[in-house]
C-alpha cells in the first residue's frame, strides 16, 4: 500500500475548467498536470516556454515535488521540460510554471487543459557534510559514466 499525505492546493486561475494534478492510472507514479493558458500557446522548433498551470501548493517542510517531462509528448512531438527534473521546494507558494521547450521539427501548440508534465512529491533529508581525509573504499571505485561496458 501506497503512502498518502494530504497537500494544500490553490486554484489561482478565473475559471474551474482545468484540473489540478491527478494519477491517471491506479499505479502511476506522477501525477498529470495540467496548462491553464489563457489562449493556444504555440512553440516553435527550438523555442521553450514557461507554460502556467494555475495551481499553487503548500508542500509540508521534509518534502518536494518533482517535475517531469510526459515520454508521449517527447515521442511523438519531441517536447520536452528544459529543467527536468524541476524542484519544487517545500517554502515555495507561487504559481507551478512549466518550461517547455521544442525539440521537433514542427511547431507544437498547447491548448487549455492539455497534459503538458507530471509531478511526483518526495520526502527528502537535509544533509550536514563530514569532511574526511579519505572515503571508504568499494569495488566500483572512482568508476565513472560508461565504467561497465
Amino acid at each position: 500500500m501506497m503512502e498518502e499525505i494530504a497537500i494544500p492546493i490553490q486554484n489561482l486561475s478565473d475559471c474551474d475548467d482545468v484540473s489540478f494534478p491527478r494519477y491517471m492510472t491506479e499505479y502511476s507514479a506522477g501525477m498529470d498536470i495540467f496548462a491553464a493558458v489563457e489562449a493556444d500557446e504555440t512553440i516553435l522548433p527550438g523555442q521553450r516556454k514557461m507554460i502556467p498551470t494555475g495551481i499553487a501548493i503548500a508542500l509540508p517542510i521534509g518534502y518536494e515535488a518533482e517535475i517531469r517531462p510526459r515520454s508521449g509528448l517527447a515521442v511523438k512531438n519531441g517536447v520536452t521540460l528544459v529543467n527536468s527534473p524541476g524542484t519544487i521546494d517545500a517554502d515555495y507558494r507561487g504559481e507551478i510554471g512549466i518550461i517547455m521547450i521544442n525539440h521537433g521539427e514542427k511547431p507544437f501548440v498547447i491548448r487549455r487543459g492539455d497534459r503538458i508534465a507530471q509531478m511526483i512529491v518526495h520526502r527528502v533529508c537535509k544533509v550536514s557534510w563530514i569532511a574526511c581525509q579519505q572515503l571508504d573504499q568499494t569495488s566500483r571505485g572512482n568508476g565513472g559514466f560508461g565504467h561497465t561496458e
